[in-house]
């Protein structure tokens, strides 16, 4: 989200022009090595098939596997084509940027960019926010789930996660860009209040959410792992099982969590911080930062499909082709 890829430092620039050479207004034109230039479209190009080729099997199995038409899936499905806008729109947007330090297209091109990215982001965020829903009552109230996380609410989730994000993006355009002293960039979204109110409610209130959840889900299911281990007559190898219940709970949990607060936890300090600092952070910083946030798109198949046995089993028939001969909707999966 929210940044302009501008290698600015000392050690690579080699030239400084205007982007605007007649006028007294126009910004900078910073122009890195070719070498640089090239390893950072190279590196934002397979981000970008990455993150739309990981999500495109997501979507392509949960779709077409009528065994897969699950509410939990449904939140799966949202997710993996916020990540896929991510890969398709928002890193190519990137790309584009990083051409140059100069923006030669419309400003409202510019605003658009900068709102689908905020936007979709923050929607893949919500998604997760709201897939931690689902499992807290998978497993702490498993009795009520098939009541509380249907069809019905899986709609009202997703579409609550959809209008927030368009919302916010929509709100980020009306209040504007932070135009600068300079014409001739496409600059972030620059404005200390709305900054900071986007991130709480992009980042910080989902990740308390998420956090409380995964964490009660941990108790829970420690403390039927040890009431399982009571009840049993075989003591030591339920006593076994249990223990290989609570690693595999806690290596799951400890991917899920880990994976989205490393991804987007500096982005979102840095971003917050700028503002109250003067902006002292090095734009290289939030470069990096916001390169590293973009990759939980990549990730996310992995976390929430690939270490599913079904997904395994999708992939194999969707890479053989299998699909296509047109009689495997109703396979078993697992």
């Amino acid at each position: 989200m929210e940044t302009e890829f501008i290698f600015n430092r000392t050690d690579v620039v080699k030239d400084i022009h205007l982007c605007y050479e007649s006028e007294n207004v126009s910004c900078l034109m910073v122009i890195t090595p070719s070498t640089i230039r090239v390893l950072l479209y190279l590196f934002l190009g397979s981000l970008s098939v990455l993150t739309m080729c990981g999500n495109l099997l997501i979507i392509i199995s949960i779709i077409y596997f009528k065994q897969l038409h699950t509410p939990a899936n449904y939140l799966i499905l949202s997710l993996a084509v916020a990540d896929l806008l991510v890969g398709a729109l928002v890193l190519p947007f990137s790309i584009a940027v990083s051409v140059s330090s100069c923006w030669h297209l419309a400003d409202l091109i510019c605003k658009i960019g900068r709102s689908l990215d905020v936007s979709l982001s923050t929607s893949s965020i919500l998604n997760l926010c709201f897939i931690s829903i689902d499992r807290y009552y998978a497993v702490c109230q498993p009795l009520r789930y098939r009541n509380k996380i249907n069809s019905h609410a899986a709609v009202i989730m997703i579409v609550v996660c959809w209008g927030v994000s368009i919302l916010l993006g929509i709100g980020l355009i009306i209040i504007g860009l932070n135009e600068g002293k300079c014409e001739g960039r496409c600059f972030a979204f620059h404005i200390p209040i709305s900054s900071i109110t986007a991130c709480i409610f992009s980042f910080y209130l989902p990740a308390i959410i998420m956090l409380s959840i995964y964490l009660k889900i941990f108790l829970v299911a420690q403390r039927q792992a040890r009431s399982i281990q009571n009840t049993n007559c075989q003591g030591i190898k339920s006593g076994a099982s249990v223990s290989k219940m609570e690693r595999k709970a806690t290596k799951t949990l400890a991917i899920v969590m880990g994976a989205f607060l490393i991804c987007w936890t500096p982005f979102f300090t840095g971003n917050t911080l700028n503002p109250l600092i003067n902006y002292l952070i090095p734009i290289s910083v939030i470069e990096t930062f916001t390169l590293l946030g973009w990759s939980n798109s990549v990730l996310n198949p992995f976390v929430y499909a690939f270490f599913y046995s079904w997904f395994r089993v999708a992939f194999r028939m969707i890479i053989s082709g299998k699909i296509f001969q047109g009689r495997f909707a109703n396979s078993k999966l697992f």
